[in-house]
C-alpha cells in the first residue's frame, strides 16, 4: 500500500490563492508538479516566492551562505504569539547570542546525563498504552498519547519533572488549537506590514499562545527560585538559565527564558509527537515491519532491564522506522528564508525580500531524488540510494549552522519509544486512514487512529 498523502491542487497558484489555502492545509493547496521542479515561482504585486527543491540550491542557502538567506521576517509574524524573540526565529546578532548560550546544553557529552530522563519518560508512555490495551483491543487516536509522551520528555529533561496527565492534555489541547487558529501564513506575511501597526492575530491565537506560554513562565519561575536558593537539579533548564554569553558575559532574562523554553517546547514536543504518531501508524499499516522491531526490542531492551545509551545504538531496525516516517511525513514541513540582496538561482532574478521556501515535503518525495518516494522502505537506508538521498535532499532537521540542536535527543528518544512500544503491544490500522495535514507541524487532519492489542510473548 502507499502511506496516505494528501491531493495537491489543481488550481493556478497564485500567492493570494496559495495564501487562503495554507489556512486550511500547507500541503493540498500546493500543485503537483513540485514534486519533480526544481524550482518554481509565485508572484504577487505584493510578494514574490521561490520554492526551491534543487540539492544545490538547499546547500546554498542553509549552508554555504546561510547569512544572505535568513529567516523570513513576513512569517515569523505568525510565530511571534507562541515564540516571542525564540531562537528559531531570530537572525543576526541576536541568533547568535542564543545559540551560545543553548548550545552547551545540547552538547553530544549531556546526552548520557540526559538518557535517563528520556528513558523513564519512554517506559511511562509504553505503561501508559499497556494499560490502555489491558482489556483486550481497543482503537484509539494516537496523536493525544505521542504528545502526552513527547510532553512528558521535554519535561523530564529540561525541568526533572514528570509531566501530569492534566497538564499533558492542557498542553496538547492548547498546541492543536494553536495550529487551528493560527495559520504560519497571515496577512502580515502577505501585506508590507507597518512594524507600528499591531499585528492581525485573532483573539483565538492570543489565548491559546498566552496559555502555553503562562504555563512556561510558572515553571521558569520556579526555576529560577531553585536556583537562587542552591536546589535546583542538573538539567538544561539549570544549565541554560545558568550559563552566561562567553561574549558578554549576559545570561537570558526570565522573559528571555520563557522564549526559548517555547521552541523547545515546540521543536521538543510537538516535532517529537509528530514524529512519533506516525512512525507507529507506518508500523501498523507494515506488519512486517513492526514484528522486526518488535523482534530487536526484545532482544536489545529485554523486559525487566534497564537499558543504558549504548543499547540505543543496537536499535537499527527502529531508527531506519524513525528515519523513514520523517522522510515521509517530515514534522516541520516548510522552512522560509529571504533574499538580502538580489540573486539569480538557477537562471531567474530575484529581487531583495523574495520569500526562499525550503520544504522538506517536497525534497523528501521527490520523484528525481528517490526511488520509490511515496512508499514506505527502512530499509532503504541500508542501500547507497539512502545514504546518497540522505546526503543531498533529507532535511527533517535543517541543516547547517540553523540546523536543531536537539536532533540527537530526537534520534534517541523516537526509536526509544517506538522499540518500546511495539515491544508489548501489536498495532493495527484504525477504522479510518489518517489525512496529512500540515501547519506548524504535520498531523492528522482527524488524528492518527490504530487499533491496540497485548503482544502475544
Amino acid at each position: 500500500m502507499i502511506p496516505p498523502k494528501p491531493a495537491p491542487s489543481t488550481r493556478p497558484g497564485t500567492v493570494a490563492r496559495l495564501a487562503r489555502g495554507f489556512r486550511r492545509d500547507l500541503l493540498s493547496a500546493l500543485p503537483a508538479k513540485l514534486y519533480r521542479a526544481w524550482m518554481a515561482e509565485f508572484r504577487s504585486p505584493l510578494i514574490r516566492t521561490a520554492l526551491c527543491n534543487d540539492p544545490a540550491l538547499v546547500r546554498l542557502v542553509l549552508q554555504e551562505r546561510p547569512g544572505d538567506f535568513p529567516k523570513s521576517a513576513r512569517l515569523n509574524e505568525g510565530l511571534a504569539p507562541l515564540l516571542g524573540r525564540s531562537v528559531f526565529v531570530t537572525n543576526g546578532g541576536e541568533w547568535a547570542f542564543q545559540r551560545r548560550i543553548i548550545d552547551p546544553a545540547f552538547e553530544r557529552g549531556r546526552l548520557r546525563e540526559t538518557f535517563p530522563a528520556i528513558r523513564d519518560a519512554a517506559d511511562a508512555a509504553a505503561e501508559r498504552l499497556g494499560a490502555v490495551a489491558a482489556g483486550g483491543a481497543v482503537e484509539i487516536d494516537i496523536e493525544p498519547e505521542t504528545s502526552h509522551a513527547a510532553a512528558d520528555a521535554i519535561f523530564r529533561t529540561l525541568f526533572s519533572l514528570p509531566i501530569e496527565h492534566r497538564i499533558a492534555a492542557q498542553v496538547f489541547a492548547a498546541f492543536r488549537a494553536h495550529q487551528d487558529a493560527q495559520p504560519i501564513v497571515n496577512a502580515a506575511a502577505i501585506l508590507p506590514w507597518p512594524r507600528w501597526l499591531p499585528r492581525p492575530h485573532s483573539r483565538r491565537t492570543r489565548a491559546t499562545a498566552a496559555t502555553i506560554r503562562r504555563l512556561i513562565a510558572d515553571l521558569v519561575t520556579a526555576r529560577a527560585a531553585a536556583i537562587a536558593a542552591g536546589t535546583a537539579p542538573d538539567d538544561l533548564a539549570t544549565k541554560i538559565m545558568t550559563t552566561a554569553d562567553p561574549l558578554t558575559g549576559r545570561g537570558f532574562t526570565p522573559a528571555e527564558m520563557v522564549d526559548q523554553v517555547a521552541i523547545f517546547f515546540l521543536a521538543g514536543h510537538e516535532t517529537s509527537a509528530s514524529a512519533l504518531a506516525w512512525s507507529l501508524w507506518l508500523l501498523a499499516a507494515f506488519p512486517d515491519w513492526q514484528d522486526r522491531v518488535a523482534a530487536e526490542a526484545r532482544e536489545v531492551l529485554p523486559a525487566g532491564a534497564t537499558p543504558d545509551l549504548a543499547a540505543i545504538s543496537r536499535l537499527t531496525v527502529a531508527r531506519a522506522v524513525f528515519r523513514e516516517a520523517m522522510r515521509l511525513y517530515p514534522p516541520v514541513p516548510m522552512m522560509v528564508r529571504e533574499t538580502t540582496r538580489p540573486e539569480q538561482l538557477r537562471g531567474r532574478d530575484l529581487p531583495t525580500g523574495t520569500q526562499i521556501i525550503l520544504s522538506p515535503w517536497h525534497l523528501h518525495r521527490h520523484e528525481r531524488l528517490w526511488a520509490d518516494p511515496d512508499g514506505f522502505d527502512p530499509g532503504r537506508w541500508d542501500r547507497s540510494e539512502g545514504r546518497t538521498s540522505a546526503r543531498d535532499a533529507y532535511i527533517p532537521f535543517s541543516a547547517g549552522q540553523r540546523v536543531c540542536p536537539g536532533a540527537g535527543f530526537a534520534m534517541i528518544e523516537g526509536p526509544l519509544m517506538l522499540s518500546l512500544i511495539v515491544r508489548g503491544l501489536r498495532l493495527e490500522r484504525g477504522s479510518a486512514d489518517p489525512v496529512p495535514v500540515a501547519r506548524l507541524t504535520v498531523r492528522g487532519r482527524d488524528g492518527i487512529r490504530l487499533r491496540l492489542s497485548r503482544r502475544l510473548p
